[in-house]
């Protein structure tokens, strides 16, 4: 089951006995966990039948000893178990997961990893209402993110959602929560444009790494150099493990392009989160590089990430690095 299909039905007042939610991704867990802590039962009802428990502080017998409890003046109870991942013994959860209270909804966070498929808990939990959260692949980011801003009925060009991925990166919930930010500030209109990127998020419109990567895909050094004197003075806008980690991402798929017996903008399109405007720009990189240039390329950006961290390097400072490398890869 998705986080989607859950709280959908939840609404619907749909309710399996046991909710397992395990995975390296936390965002989707804890909507489900907020859902069920807040909206579940009404104020009334969660005063006597909302329990919630933290993995290290607790004990599996309390834990079970609340879910065999008997709602008060309502239809159901909630029993939340969170960072279930510390709970020691858990595994003696298994009888009442066997054999549940109908009266329950017993709802289990095991955050940031997920039980051994092999075992016999693994198998018993997947039998009810089972989550496995796992991370958004980096290719799949931009489409999550253009839905997620899609299914609040706004929406946003691939330049400014590029702004956004690009400079906050695989953290859902500070997408969710900057994207939240600039719904607010809206005023009521429905397209997200570099300006409210720039005004409400504080991510420079000008002066990102998608300006560099675009300076660099285009050979001009001169706007490169004054991006990289930017981020000299402002340090948090664009750290280098940022950067360098986005640019080598970005020329592996132009790189990718050598590969491709189709290499028509409408075949590089998918390739480039689905933007036609972008499969444009990457082709025309490639003709600019050439395969032994991109090739020099993605060599130059391994070398200067090895630097950046201390490798054959005695301290250079990160704007210095930048410009280096730069300069390596245009001349």
């Amino acid at each position: 089951m998705s986080a989607e299909n859950i709280i959908a039905e939840w609404r619907k007042k749909s309710f399996k006995h046991v909710y397992w939610l395990e995975g390296e991704e936390s965002y989707f867990i804890d909507k489900v966990v907020d859902y069920a802590e807040h909206h579940i039962l009404n104020e009334s009802e969660a005063g006597f039948n909302l329990t919630v428990f933290y993995g290290r502080d607790s004990d599996w017998a309390s834990i079970v000893n609340a879910c065999r409890r008997y709602p008060m003046f309502a239809e159901r109870q909630v029993v939340l178990l969170k960072e279930a991942q510390h709970l020691k013994d858990i595994e003696k959860l298994i009888p009442y997961i066997e054999n549940p209270l109908p009266s329950t909804v017993f709802v289990v966070a095991y955050k940031e990893k997920k039980l051994d498929g092999k075992t016999r808990f693994s198998k018993l939990v997947k039998k009810g209402g089972y989550l496995l959260s796992e991370k958004i692949k980096d290719y799949h980011l931009h489409e999550w993110t253009s839905e997620m801003i899609q299914q609040m009925g706004l929406s946003i060009d691939s330049k400014a959602l590029s702004l956004v991925v690009d400079n906050i990166g695989n953290n859902l919930s500070r997408l969710q929560n900057e994207i939240d930010k600039l719904a607010i500030n809206l005023n009521g209109r429905k397209i997200i444009t570099e300006e409210d990127i720039e005004k409400y998020i504080g991510i420079s419109k000008e002066f990102n790494v998608f300006e560099l990567q675009d300076a660099i895909a285009s050979k001009n050094l001169a706007k490169a150099i004054r991006i990289i004197q930017y981020f000299k003075a402002n340090p948090k806008a664009a750290p280098i493990q940022l950067i360098l980690p986005l640019l080598y991402t970005y020329f592996s798929k132009v790189y990718s392009i050598f590969g491709m017996q189709n290499r028509t903008e409408q075949a590089l399109t998918p390739l480039f989160y689905g933007s036609f405007v972008a499969a444009k720009q990457a082709l025309r990189t490639s003709n600019e590089y050439g395969q032994q240039g991109l090739e020099k390329i993605l060599l130059l950006l391994h070398h200067y990430n090895l630097r950046s961290i201390g490798i054959n390097d005695s301290g250079t400072e990160d704007a210095d690095l930048l410009k280096e490398m730069v300069v390596k890869i245009m001349v």
